[in-house]
C-alpha cells in the first residue's frame, strides 16, 4: 500500500483515453456525493443521473457505479439510470440493460437480524439500516463509538458466521462474503468492459478491494478525500474534484 499524502492528482481522463479504452468504476457516497450526517441525508446534485449516463455514453458504456448501498436505494437517489451498477458491496451487479450478473445474494436470517438489532440498542446514537442482504449500523452522529461498535460487530460476525464490512462510521453484517473487487471482476468479464483498462475511484476502506482488483488487471485506483494508506496511485480531494475530473463540471 501507498500513503495518500504522497499521491498526485490523476492524469486528465482524455489523455488516458488516448492510450486505450478506459473502464470507470465509481463509488457513490464520499466520491460522487458528499458524506452527510446520516446515510439518508445526502444531497445529490441535480442532473447527476443524466450526467452519469452521458459519461457512460462517452466511454462506450464502460462506466459502473459500485456502492455499498442497495441498488434500490441508489435508484431512489438517481432514478432508473441506464448505467451498469453494483450494490451491497458487490452482492448485486447489473449491466446497463438491467441484466443481472451472478445469482441472487443471500439474505440474513431472522435470527441474525434480531441479534444485530439487539446489539445496536446499546447505543442510542447508532442508526440501523435494514438491507435486503444485510444490516448496516451507522454511528456518524457519534464517531467516538468506533472501537466499541467495531469490536461488538466483529464478535457477532464470528459467532453467527456472518461477513463483516467496516467503513467510515459504519459497520455492515452480511449473510455472505462479497466485496467491490468481486463486482469489478464481474463487470470486466463482460462486454463492453472486457479488454479495457479499469480505474476505480473511491474514498472508503471498502473501496480498497475494488482498487486492488483494478491494479491486478492493469489499471489503478484514485483515492478521494483525506490521505491514508491505500492501494491507489492518485488522489483527488473531494467529490467536486471528482466531478471536474470526469467532466461533470455543470453539476
Amino acid at each position: 500500500m501507498q500513503h495518500g499524502m504522497t499521491l498526485a492528482p490523476p492524469p486528465p481522463l482524455d489523455r488516458l483515453q488516448e492510450q486505450g479504452p478506459i473502464a470507470l468504476f465509481l463509488d457513490f457516497d464520499g466520491t460522487l456525493v458528499d458524506i452527510a450526517p446520516t446515510h439518508d441525508a445526502i444531497l445529490v446534485p441535480d442532473g447527476l443521473g443524466e450526467a452519469l449516463e452521458e459519461l457512460s455514453d462517452r466511454l462506450g458504456g464502460r462506466v459502473a457505479l459500485v456502492s455499498g448501498r442497495e441498488l434500490s436505494n441508489l435508484a431512489g437517489h438517481l432514478g432508473p439510470i441506464a448505467v451498469a451498477r453494483s450494490g451491497s458491496h458487490g452482492a448485486e451487479c447489473r449491466l446497463a440493460g438491467d441484466r443481472r450478473l451472478g445469482g441472487e445474494a443471500l439474505n440474513l436470517s431472522d435470527e441474525a437480524v434480531a441479534a444485530v438489532e439487539a446489539m445496536a440498542r446499546q447505543w442510542p446514537a447508532a442508526e440501523v439500516e435494514r438491507k435486503s442482504h444485510g444490516l448496516a449500523l451507522h454511528y456518524r452522529s457519534e464517531p467516538a463509538l468506533e472501537d466499541q461498535v467495531r469490536a461488538a460487530a466483529s464478535r457477532l460476525a464470528e459467532e453467527r458466521g456472518l461477513a463483516l464490512k467496516q467503513g467510515k462510521c459504519v459497520v455492515e453484517l452480511l449473510a455472505e462474503t462479497s466485496d467491490k473487487g468481486r463486482a469489478v471482476r464481474a463487470f470486466m468479464a463482460e462486454p463492453p468492459f472486457a479488454g479495457a483498462r479499469p480505474v476505480f475511484i473511491g474514498d472508503d476502506l471498502t473501496d480498497e478491494d475494488g482498487i486492488a482488483a483494478c491494479a491486478e488487471m492493469g489499471g489503478f485506483g484514485i483515492l478521494v478525500g483525506a490521505a491514508r494508506q491505500t492501494h491507489a496511485c492518485y488522489r483527488l480531494t473531494a467529490p467536486h474534484d471528482v466531478h471536474r475530473w470526469l467532466g461533470l463540471e455543470n453539476l
